[in-house]
């Protein structure tokens, strides 16, 4: 395709996109499948109008869906319900630690077992597919800051953290085929890659969300005397806290979410030590209540540049779902890819949950539901980029970037069909 043709595609998706938003709520599908089978449509499957080579432009892919990922983990980090009480956060927590461990064990063992993959790459490809995706389950996560349904916050949160839980077993897969330094007995892989990378992604986040918080706040004022562009100070603290991880070796994913819990904690809890009402600061987000509480978020810099960052997520959305259909091949789908597929989706996922729910006294519609939407896209492709960087063999980078391809094409169709039938089932039963 001619850079014309693509203006003229990409511009008319857009328009057709925000022109039909109502519309759209009213099919079973998400516009992630329109988007998939455009690009399929579109692609070298069918007309044959463009090819997107993932291996040749590995570099530029990773960039942009590091990028996608980014903006998506931010904006679920600013819908966590403040402040952090341990026992509702305890789900996600053992949900994006102990189960996505289980499911990486589980999808190494098949990927060695039944793929004929060395163990390396299984470890490297359950790191890929183990952590849900903050972009492509939009439908499914959290509402607005501080959504109270326990659904769609466990999926929300659980997102938001393994994304960056996930990189140390990456690191793990690339260090057994030779591609990283474990050290002896894997000490140094845990000290550096689990203990180091993970605390001080921790700490940079929380630190730099506080700062920015109540740096904001004090130049802002309660009367509004200084005026603050909100969506850029929100996109400075994504590239700061980001940076700064990739300075000093932290999962900067990690970072990014847990920078946007403490950015809204910050705000919310300054505005409340002052009496501050959300109608005084101009709110402009969707709220149940209009009663200052934890579910209620004033016009901050968390909530004011949330409706920016939902519109970069769409169009990253749209973008990189139409190069995924783009990239698919028919010799992709065989028994390898669908087999996986269909493993992690009805085995892998619904059996990690299950574990990981134990204790929590959660209930079981929330654990089958959980369990179900593991959806897998955007984060996974960032992976599979970053090891392609990394210097896989062509043989094992061309055998990864098929089965990655078709489980995340295979979970937009089946997820993003299920996800409106299941939610108003839910619903219903609530």
């Amino acid at each position: 395709m001619t850079y014309p043709l693509w203006y003229l595609l990409i511009g008319l998706l857009m328009l057709s996109r925000g022109l039909s938003k109502t519309s759209l709520q009213k099919f079973p599908i998400t516009p992630a499948i329109v988007y998939l089978a455009i690009g399929f449509l579109l692609g070298p499957s069918v007309l044959h109008l463009f090819y997107f080579d993932p291996i040749k432009q590995s570099a530029l892919l990773e960039v942009l869906t590091e990028i996608a990922v980014l903006i998506s983990l931010f904006s679920a980090g600013v819908k966590m319900p403040v402040p952090f009480r341990f026992k509702k956060w305890r789900l996600p927590l053992q949900l994006a630690s102990l189960s996505m461990v289980i499911t990486i064990g589980l999808i190494a063992v098949f990927s060695v077992l039944v793929l004929h993959l060395p163990i390396g790459a299984g470890v490297l490809l359950g790191a890929m597919l183990a952590s849900t995706d903050p972009v492509l389950a939009t439908d499914a996560q959290s509402r607005y800051p501080g959504d109270r349904d326990q659904l769609r916050f466990t999926l929300t949160c659980e997102a938001g953290i393994n994304d960056g839980t996930a990189f140390p077993f990456v690191m793990l897969g690339l260090g057994l085929l030779g591609l990283h330094q474990l050290g002896d007995f894997g000490w140094l892989w845990l000290l550096k890659d689990v203990i180091w990378s993970t605390s001080a992604a921790v700490v940079i986040g929380i630190a730099g969300g506080v700062l920015t918080g109540i740096t904001v706040w004090k130049l802002r004022g309660q009367e509004h005397k200084h005026d603050v562009l909100d969506d850029l100070v929100a996109l400075g603290l994504i590239a700061l806290v980001y940076g700064l991880c990739l300075l000093v070796s932290a999962w900067g994913f990690l970072a990014v979410f847990f920078a946007a819990v403490a950015l809204r904690h910050t705000e919310l809890k300054l505005a409340k030590d002052i009496g501050v009402k959300p109608e005084q600061l101009g709110a402009g987000v969707e709220e149940p209540t209009t009663e200052l509480d934890d579910t209620n978020v004033p016009a901050i810099v968390s909530a004011e540049a949330l409706v920016f960052k939902e519109h970069l997520e769409r169009l990253s959305e749209l973008m990189l779902v139409l190069l995924v259909g783009g990239m698919l091949l028919l010799e992709f789908w065989n028994w390898r890819t669908i087999s996986l597929a269909m493993f992690i989706f009805v085995i892998a996922r619904p059996v990690s949950v299950l574990i990981g729910s134990l204790g929590t006294h959660t209930p079981w519609r929330i654990q089958g539901t959980v369990g179900w939407f593991g959806v897998r896209g955007i984060g996974s492709i960032f992976y599979l980029m970053y090891a392609l960087q990394h210097g896989l063999q062509p043989p094992l980078a061309r055998d990864l970037t098929q089965l990655t391809l078709i489980v995340v094409a295979l979970s937009i169709l089946v997820h993003g069909i299920s996800v409106k039938p299941v939610f108003g089932i839910m619903k219903k039963d609530a």
